[in-house]
């Protein structure tokens, strides 16, 4: 049995994080829930309504993914876990999701783990090589400057 993956965040990124889980992994479609947190709902009916969502996925784990550390989605997630049934990992990302996705059926444990490490490993500084993407410098002696 896999575990549930509840992605709460800032509207409408979980519901967009939990579209992309979709679009790779079609049958997630079960073990993926989103709630998006709206500007103009209060942090009690988010929550309560975050209860029910809880609820609806059943008895089996379920690992909390949220978007900011001390934003309203992770104080509301905060109030939300168990840390026996439920877990919560901040600081969510797709890299994060699509590996907590791949692994949802390990324990809660090794899923915190891997979510962790997905998030940090999906961030990254890509060299830029490509010519037309780099500054130009004082001294180029490309003269092709017109406008087409």
């Amino acid at each position: 049995m896999s575990n549930s993956i509840f992605i709460i965040a800032h509207a409408p990124l979980a519901h967009a994080l939990r579209q992309c889980a979709l679009h790779v992994f079609p049958d997630c479609d079960r073990d993926v829930v989103a709630l998006d947190v709206q500007p103009n709902v209060s942090p009690e009916e988010t929550l309560a309504a975050a209860r029910i969502a809880l609820r609806q996925m059943g008895s089996r784990g379920a690992l909390v993914l949220t978007d900011v550390f001390g934003a309203t989605p992770c104080n509301v997630a905060q109030k939300l876990v168990d840390g026996v049934q439920s877990r919560l990992v901040a600081g969510v990302n797709l890299p994060m999701l699509l590996r907590t996705v791949t692994y949802r059926h390990e324990s809660l444990d090794a899923l915190v783990s891997r979510a962790v490490v997905g998030g940090t490993q999906g961030v990254l500084q890509v060299a830029i090589t490509a010519p037309q993407n780099q500054a130009r410098r004082k001294n180029d002696q490309n003269h092709h400057d017109h406008q087409q």
